[in-house]
């Protein structure tokens, strides 16, 4: 991969925006109702996973009056489109997730999910709306790019990994991704504001199973028994003491044993227990000792009540690092688009996760959030991200789509 300086900003006010930056929010303005209607098409057809079909096609559509080279993935249902501009220089990769959640919609919306079990809860309808319109704008400023912006479509980011997959069906490659940048809705911040910080915003994600095995028998004689349903308990309370006592506050740990089951009737005691726990984590280091300390407290304090621990862990998505130099150089594009005011750093790393970290691992790059809480609500009380009554102001959009292009046209420049 080549070496791309990132470039200097040109403002000169850090109050307010630049003259550009304000032409390029009333560029956006102008597509807002084509954005909106497209996200609200996109809401009312949640689809999960990597196979999105109906997304796919509603992106193909709107990108089909653009001069851009259009490619879908064969293993899953993205579409990567590149626009090349006048003069060659680096690439520039901005992506959207696509996919829904695994959850029920309790909203009275025009545009509501109309399929039972399935919900756009994570603002991936309005960062496709988003990107889509961002492809318009920049589309029409071919002439002011110096180099080539890729526009990545994602399935799969709420578990399956899509991120992984475009990585190998050659998302860096021909040309060769040097940067990326992407924006997250958030119900939880002030509309219009734009969040970001360097180095961790995301946690790791890892799915840990605990089996505790005893031996089973009457519930009136458990000296006859290895009673499986304490031993658990017990060791549900040993985790949360390990992270307390051996994990740095300044670098945190979430672990959440967030089911328990056992048994089949009150008068049995059952010959197994078992727990499933999530662990977030902010920095490798910490993931990994964590990791190895639930394994050895589980092992431990089962062995010691005649018990056998079995712990298996799947691996998720690692930590989203950003870029310190992207960042810096962004969040100066970001004052020049809105105003120093509506640039906020964000105090500490979130604790959910994304598949976003990987393509951060190959390339610098950065993911911001954008505030979109809806008119009227307090912003720490509004229902955030996977609750079935999230919303968004959708007029924050205009800022999405301004801000992908912003980042890509400055980075061009």
């Amino acid at each position: 991969m080549t070496e791309t300086a990132i470039p200097e900003s040109d403002s000169t006010d850090e109050g307010s925006p630049s003259s550009d930056g304000l032409t390029l929010l009333a560029e956006a303005r102008d597509l807002l109702g084509d954005v909106v209607a497209i996200r609200r098409r996109i809401h009312a057809e949640p689809e999960l996973g990597l196979d999105l079909p109906i997304t796919q096609s509603t992106v193909l559509e709107s990108l089909a009056d653009l001069d851009l080279e259009v490619k879908c993935g064969g293993s899953l249902s993205s579409v990567v489109a590149t626009l090349v501009g006048e003069a060659a220089g680096p690439t520039v990769l901005l992506r959207a997730d696509m996919d829904a959640l695994p959850m029920a919609e309790d909203q009275d919306l025009s545009f509501v999910s109309r399929h039972e079990g399935r919900m756009h809860a994570c603002g991936h309808d309005a960062h496709v709306a988003m990107l889509l319109g961002a492809a318009r704008l920049l589309s029409r400023r071919r002439s002011e790019l110096r180099g080539t912006v890729k526009f990545l479509f994602q399935p799969g980011e709420e578990g399956y990994g899509g991120a992984v997959l475009c990585l190998d069906e050659g998302l860096l490659d021909s040309p060769v991704v040097d940067a990326a940048f992407a924006l997250h809705v958030s119900p939880n911040d002030p509309s219009g504001v734009l969040v970001i910080k360097p180095g961790p915003v995301l946690a790791s994600s890892d799915e840990i199973t605990l089996t505790i095995r005893g031996s089973g028998g009457h519930a009136s004689a458990p000296h006859f028994c290895v009673d499986p349903v304490p031993v658990a308990a017990e060791i549900v309370l040993a985790l949360q003491t390990m992270i307390t006592r051996t994990v740095d506050v300044f670098d945190p740990a979430v672990l959440t044993v967030a089911k328990v089951e056992a048994g089949t009737t009150y008068n049995v005691i059952p010959d197994s227990a078992t727990m499933a726990a999530t662990l977030r984590t902010v920095s490798e280091a910490t993931r990994q000792k964590v990791l190895d300390s639930i394994t050895r407290v589980a092992r431990n304090v089962a062995a010691a009540h005649e018990c056998v621990a079995e712990v298996a862990i799947r691996p998720g998505y690692p930590v989203t690092v950003n870029d310190p130099e992207f960042v810096e150089f962004s969040s100066q594009v970001m004052r020049d688009l809105v105003g120093h005011d509506q640039v906020r750093e964000l105090e500490s790393p979130v604790m959910a996760s994304e598949d976003w970290s990987y393509v951060l691992q190959r390339v610098p790059g950065a993911m911001a959030m954008l505030g979109a809480c809806p008119p009227g609500v307090d912003p720490a009380l509004a229902p955030g991200c996977h609750s079935s009554k999230m919303q968004l102001d959708e007029d924050a959009m205009v800022v999405g789509v301004a801000t992908h292009a912003a980042v890509a046209l400055a980075y061009l420049a």
